[in-house]
């Protein structure tokens, strides 16, 4: 059975720093990464990494976040620097194996 699940959420100030993690469990996923959705708002690509490690950030992010893979462990992971308040989400692991798969979501919270 394919999961994924993950953790590294939590509840933080402007500026500070969080570092989500996600391992799959099964086969190694072709893409990994993180999606994340606001209330009230649609669900958006955060970073993704193919196993090749080929890393894909979306253009909000103007560098403060790191995504990295771990193969051997079937794993990836968000490193997020000078978190913001309208970083303020439930993140999501995705992993694409000829279909999507989703793990629970974490919660992250960034306070002013």
């Amino acid at each position: 059975q394919v999961q994924l699940v993950e953790s590294g959420g939590g509840l933080v100030q402007a500026g500070e720093s969080l570092r989500l993690s996600c391992r799959g469990s099964g086969s190694m996923f072709a893409t990994m990464g993180w999606y994340r959705q606001a209330p009230g708002k649609q669900r958006e690509l955060v970073a993704s990494m193919t196993s090749g490690y080929v890393a894909t950030y979306a253009d909000f992010l103007q560098g403060r976040f790191t995504i990295s893979r771990d193969n051997a462990k079937n794993s990836v992971y968000l490193q997020m620097d000078r978190l913001q308040p309208n970083d303020t989400a439930v993140y999501f692991c995705h992993g694409k194996l000829f279909r999507d798969y989703w793990g629970q979501g974490t919660q992250v919270t960034v306070s002013s």
